[in-house]
């Protein structure tokens, strides 16, 4: 009682209560991650390290996102493997990462409806269970058909995986750090596709093909059991309408236009079909988005485009999609090509890409979280131009010291690009509307991918019929010529740089609306500590 007594004479004074202040600040770190994750941290002290809790709410997403980014890429390495296993040709086999683009894609679209809808941890477990159960059923397949169908559950699941845990973090963490908390949600995203050749390149070199699907088994399973325990709950979930028709124009134009994309970057497409599959994708998207205006709760909300913060760090996502994961795909191309290198030393060989990327990204979400994203993006794509222009200069025998240090600044620039631009949408909205800029924001980020993929291979698919008088194959035709005949090396080498010529401008071109980024964030007051006036 004395003690009691002595906290209330202590609060008519106006004296502030020293237990109180630290059950206050305890509270408000409670509030941060174990005890109420799900709500936005707007303590005032933005140079506050992460909480454990926060950093372990990351791990488990990570851990969870890796796979279904790794997973995109790593089935490249055994296309030849399958294509044998199952006696059958290359044309027919590429549908097994493409069928898994598609639904991967297709389904990003429903993420906010599902996540308000069931809630959060719910959307989230169940994905990667189906991710799981469809990995499982690729290791087991005996045929083309069964292979593929299990690709569609794989990617179905592993679809929603990757936005819903972006928009459980970024409810966590609050906008005072969610540079930081982004900078560690996008190393799946920067990191899968440098991993992922080498995994397939041990894997397929050392066991059966199946293992590429069955690895992801034990990985998830300890994701799951994570994620049961650690997960926040999230706000109960409520009925929401399911905007039907919005799901068939979105998820459908989404389908079909990154389907003409594939066909055009592969060079697969014959005749009019990949051109008819782009315009009929590009007017779904359209009409989606005359739908989502007139509508008053559409699947994504289009009207977040309309706030220059959201609308410019989208812009930038897809601007610097299109050319740095482009460059992903020559950068693996040009060291098989020209150099003569294998799937596994090509994924070594791209490991300074890597290295750069971890280097910045947690210094650059870090930066973000302190003096914004703008100067930040801003630096990023100065690395990454200075990098990419490196290659324009590329020949046969260029050293590899020269490429590495290039690389280097190309991952460096893609971490201090990418997250922190994904942190500027996600700070120029209220928590309410961060499922549905998760999902549009992955969105964007797919197109880019499809859309710098497929520009990229028809420039140097025309650079190769260049440089080389009578040539007219594709580039995988481009590998047995550099094979055969040496000669042709310099003429590839020249349409590799050509190409990197392209990139090198679109990359150039991110800064315009990097530099129209967010300033410094706002920061919120901190709460009084003393008895209210």
């Amino acid at each position: 009682m004395g003690s009691h007594e002595a906290q209330v004479r202590r609060r008519e004074s106006g004296r502030p209560d020293p237990s109180g202040q630290r059950f206050r600040s305890r509270y408000r770190d409670d509030t941060d991650g174990r005890r109420e994750p799900g709500r936005p941290h707007d303590s005032g002290q933005p140079g506050r390290l992460l909480t454990p809790e926060i950093v372990t709410l990351a791990a488990v997403v990570v851990l969870g996102s890796i796979m279904t980014i790794l997973d995109a890429t790593i089935v490249n390495v055994a296309l030849p493997t399958l294509g044998r296993e199952f006696g059958t040709s290359i044309s027919t086999i590429q549908w097994v990462p493409t069928i898994y683009l598609l639904a991967f894609a297709s389904v990003i679209p429903l993420t906010g409806w599902a996540s308000e809808r069931f809630g959060a941890k719910r959307v989230w477990l169940t994905s990667l269970s189906a991710f799981i159960l469809g990995s499982l059923l690729c290791g087991l397949s005996g045929s083309v058909p069964e292979l593929l169908a299990s690709r569609v559950l794989q990617g179905l699941g592993a679809g929603m995986i990757m936005p819903v845990g972006q928009a459980i973090l970024a409810q966590a963490a609050g906008p005072a750090r969610i540079g930081r908390v982004m900078s560690i949600v996008g190393v799946p995203l920067l990191l899968g596709p440098i991993a992922g050749p080498v995994i397939g390149g041990v894997i397929v070199g050392s066991a059966s093909w199946r293992w590429i699907f069955f690895v992801n088994l034990p990985v998830g399973a300890v994701a799951l059991v994570l994620a049961l325990w650690l997960l926040p709950a999230g706000p109960a979930a409520r009925r929401v309408r399911l905007d039907t028709r919005g799901l068939v124009l979105l998820s459908g134009g989404i389908a079909v236009l990154l389907y003409g994309l594939a066909e055009v970057g592969s060079g697969a497409g014959q005749g009019a079909l990949p051109a008819v599959a782009i315009a009929t994708g590009v007017g779904l998207l359209a009409a989606f988005g005359i739908h989502a205006l007139r509508t008053p709760q559409p699947l994504i909300d289009v009207r977040l485009f309309a706030r220059r913060g959201f609308s410019t760090a989208a812009l930038t996502n897809l601007v610097l999609g299109i050319a740095l994961f482009g460059v992903a795909l020559l950068l693996p191309l040009y060291f098989e090509i020209v150099r003569g290198r294998t799937p596994l030393e090509t994924g070594l060989l791209l490991i300074p890409q890597g290295l750069g990327a971890a280097l910045a990204m947690p210094v650059a979400g870090s930066l973000t979280d302190r003096i914004g994203a703008r100067p930040v993006v801003a630096v990023g794509v100065g690395l990454a131009t200075a990098g990419t222009a490196a290659y324009t200069q590329i020949t046969a025998v260029t050293p590899y010291w020269y490429l590495a240090g290039a690389l280097l600044l190309i991952g460096a620039g893609l971490g201090a690009t990418i997250t922190p631009s994904m942190a500027a949408a996600f700070q120029a909205i209220e928590r309410a509307a961060i499922p549905s800029a998760a999902s549009a924001i992955n969105t964007v980020q797919r197109l880019a991918g499809a859309l710098g993929t497929a520009l990229l291979a028809v420039t140097l698919q025309r650079a190769m019929a260049a440089a080389l008088p009578g040539f007219h194959g594709g580039i995988g035709q481009a590998g047995e010529l550099a094979a055969t005949r040496a000669s042709a090396l310099p003429g590839l080498a020249h349409a590799f740089g050509v190409t990197f010529g392209v990139a090198l401008a679109l990359t150039a071109a991110a800064l315009v609306p990097a530099l129209l980024l967010p300033g410094r964030p706002a920061r919120p007051a901190p709460p009084p500590d003393g008895p209210a006036r």
